[in-house]
């Protein structure tokens, strides 16, 4: 197969679980209604009361998971586009055109974050350590298979967000939302089941570093796979990635060193002047002319933070275009940002600075703090009742009303605790996972008796 006929193959139309050839039933494509189908999702709009790093309460101008997927989507779109439009002149693609390979780019990483639990960047250790510490989760965990307990013990939220969106979202289709192949695979950052991933961690495979699918989606991952072409490493196992999926990681990486960097500057963690010295690395040797004839320190930052990502979308693109064959044949597994050798040490700079300056700010400490109290109290609570429920005959009156509280999506039928442990492990997970901030908090305050709802 010639690389042309590749990308024809990686861009596949094809839904999960509907099968159908992707044409065209109004003015917009396949992959333009895969962003709509995701926006409009209910999980897409739960992220706007998920913390991205500082808590929505402490600013109305910080970002949250919402407004961060939206920026990373555009940067992707731009990012898809530039490849795209090389991709369609080389080989001749008469059957693609560049706006494709951006709507594939945009709703990959629209979606990224989609699968994150509450409580910014600790959610997914709060929810690892709770699997690897609790009393209630080793007796859990002791009734699954190695790979269903690494699911949990590596809790991660990019195979969180597969199950989102190939399962939890329109359950009652076989595949979910049924998105394309090509933006599940762009999506798919990670195509590695949890018991493949990279041990020791010095292992430098970055489509290994994490994984990107449970046991439960795995066949969704190989359909997937197979409809795309991606070339598979461990049978069943691992595979590398779909090509696309490294533009929508630099998005994403591209938006958090800059715009956390912004937000720290704009809730004053990082001082104006460094911010801009930074910011200026990033875009070249000295600031831009322009920058004299705005007045606001705000806005001077605002103005360097579209150079500078503008820069690196450009950059970034032509590094992959660089890679291209490698890519493809599975040659190139490191991130893009990573390999911009001239950028490097800026980039590097500035992620210490955040970690410093940002991460360490005591509004996020305080957040990331709480994520383990009430995620890993969540968990204690409500994976002992399904469990005393669904194995004794006469459970305790405090699990009956405990799963009484849960959703019918997260049993079984007849809300009863599904049979089966790993299903109701992982459902009480997608429970507590999909949660937003606000409404964690406020369930675990009303169950801890801290607060009672009022009449």
């Amino acid at each position: 197969m010639g690389q042309g006929e590749k990308w024809c193959q990686l861009m596949s139309a094809r839904r999960l679980g509907a099968g159908d050839s992707g044409e065209q039933i109004d003015a917009r494509s396949a992959f333009q209604r895969d962003f709509d189908r995701i926006v409009f999702s209910s999980a897409f709009r739960r992220l706007q009361d998920k913390t991205q790093v500082f808590p929505l309460a402490e600013s109305d101008y910080v970002r949250t998971r919402l407004t961060h997927s939206i920026e990373v989507s555009c940067v992707g779109r731009s990012l898809g586009t530039i490849v795209g439009t090389e991709m369609v002149k080389k080989y001749q693609l008469e059957e693609l055109d560049p706006s494709d390979f951006g709507a594939v780019v945009a709703a990959g990483a629209l979606a990224h974050d989609i699968g994150n639990p509450p409580f910014g960047h600790s959610g997914e250790d709060a929810i690892q350590h709770w699997f690897q510490t609790s009393a209630v989760a080793i007796e859990a965990l002791s009734e699954l298979n190695h790979q269903q307990k690494q699911d949990f013990l590596k809790f991660e939220g990019n195979a969180q967000g597969f199950r989102v969106l190939t399962r939890l979202q329109s359950p009652d289709n076989v595949g979910g939302m049924q998105l394309t192949n090509a933006v599940l695979g762009a999506f798919t950052k990670y195509p590695c089941a949890s018991h493949q991933t990279n041990d020791p961690p010095e292992d430098t495979r970055i489509s290994a570093k994490k994984h990107g699918f449970f046991a439960a989606e795995q066949t969704y991952y190989q359909s997937v796979a197979t409809t795309t072409g991606v070339i598979e490493k461990i049978k069943d196992a691992y595979w590398k990635r779909h090509p696309l999926a490294f533009l929508v990681e630099a998005a994403d990486d591209i938006c958090y060193r800059i715009i956390d960097l912004e937000d720290g500057f704009r809730l004053g963690h990082v001082d104006f002047k460094t911010t801009q010295e930074f910011l200026v690395q990033l875009i070249g040797d000295k600031a831009p002319e322009r920058l004299s004839c705005i007045t606001g320190e705000k806005e001077k930052i605002e103005y360097l933070r579209a150079k500078a990502i503008n820069t690196l979308i450009f950059e970034a693109a032509e590094l992959f275009l660089k890679h291209e064959s490698k890519i493809l044949l599975g040659q190139f597994d490191s991130e893009l940002i990573a390999n911009l050798s001239d950028k490097q040490s800026a980039l590097e700079d500035i992620k210490k600075l955040s970690r410093k300056k940002v991460y360490s700010a005591r509004p996020v400490l305080e957040v990331e703090a709480a994520g383990f109290e009430v995620l890993g109290g969540m968990l204690d609570m409500f994976v002992e009742a399904v469990n005393e429920v669904a194995q004794k005959d006469r459970p305790h009156p405090r699990s009956k009303k405990l799963i009484q509280l849960m959703p019918p999506q997260f049993l079984g039928e007849d809300g009863k605790p599904d049979p089966d442990p790993y299903a109701r492990l992982i459902k009480v997970t997608d429970f507590v996972c999909g949660m937003t901030d606000g409404f964690a908090v406020s369930t675990f305050k009303k169950i801890r008796g801290i607060s009672l709802p009022h009449s």
